[in-house]
């Protein structure tokens, strides 16, 4: 028996839940809610490493540098998720926040056995995207001890690259090899060992604290508008149109005229309307802010 496993508390036996198994279906659903609902006190005990691992990744992004999860199973499943969601959401660049899975995009459909345990391939990963010290690395594991995971970031640390965190057990043996980290302790799972629910739970909550977060601080969001989500299918047209309407108090109409005087870009549009001034020089403004949307109408004096 290893030690450190049989000791983790996403391996221990939930007392609540003895007896799901005579549970009728209400019974059952009512006790998994019950666990569920114990997630975001774990979480918001972790708000001020949260909040450190935010402000860093702000820096990286910042300062050209790009994010990496990197996990495996379920932990890296949820990195991924996380990762796609960024450019449609924020406007990304794909390579700018990525998400990578041990044994590779097979693993997000089916259980690729084995890769989780291969430490050669967590440092290979790193090597085959270039990591470099501008950059940061996010390791997701429930229980700590993923091989792929523990190795990837010991060596993006060896390279200088920010290192954190995401696991849901204390003193796990990826701590050491974290700059931050972030660890929501959940408890037992309501079926011993099963981290893709309350564990799985917290980290998604925590990736969206970290991505959302770090967008809101790079100006990806005006009040709490997506103002640089990429319209891309209908439904993201008309929510885009939405936005201008909500920004900027002009009719739908009038919203669909300057998205498409904008290309299609929903915080050029809204950039325009404020300032009064033509597509070239409301993009120059923007750049100029760093893509910030508030701030670069504050540097307008031109009528709204």
């Amino acid at each position: 028996m290893d030690e450190y496993l049989a000791g983790l508390a996403t391996e221990g036996i939930n007392q609540s839940t003895l007896s799901i198994d005579e549970c009728s279906t209400e019974q059952m659903l009512r006790l998994v809610n019950q666990q569920d609902s114990l997630v975001p006190g774990a979480v918001e005990a972790e708000i001020p490493q949260i909040a450190k691992a935010v402000d860093s990744l702000y820096q990286v992004l910042s300062s050209g540098g790009r994010m990496f999860y990197i996990g495996a199973g379920t932990s890296g499943r949820i990195g991924v998720l996380d990762s796609s969601e960024c450019p449609p959401t924020f406007g990304t660049d794909p390579k700018l926040v990525q998400g990578h899975i041990a044994g590779g995009d097979t693993a997000l459909r089916v259980a690729v056995e084995g890769f989780e345990d291969s430490a050669e391939e967590g440092v290979a990963l790193i090597e085959r995207c270039g990591v470099t010290s501008k950059d940061a690395v996010i390791g997701i594991t429930a229980s700590g001890s993923a091989r792929f995971v523990i190795a990837g970031l010991q060596k993006a640390k060896e390279i200088g690259a920010i290192t954190i965190g995401v696991v849901n057990n204390k003193n796990s043996k990826l701590e050491p090899y974290c700059d931050i980290c972030i660890a929501p302790v959940v408890g037992p799972e309501v079926i011993m060992g099963s981290t893709r629910m309350k564990s799985g739970t917290a980290q998604k909550l925590v990736l969206n604290m970290l991505t959302t977060c770090t967008m809101v601080k790079l100006g990806k969001v005006y009040n709490n508008l997506m103002v640089d989500l990429k319209a891309s299918n209908l439904k993201l047209y008309d929510r885009s149109v939405r936005i201008i309407q909500i920004a900027t108090d002009v009719d739908a109409e009038t919203a669909t005229h300057y998205l498409k005087q904008a290309s299609m870009n929903c915080k050029l549009a809204i950039m325009m309307i404020k300032t009064g001034l033509d597509a070239e020089l409301a993009e120059i403004a923007l750049n100029k802010c760093n893509g910030n949307l508030k701030e670069a109408i504050r540097t307008i004096s031109a009528p709204i």
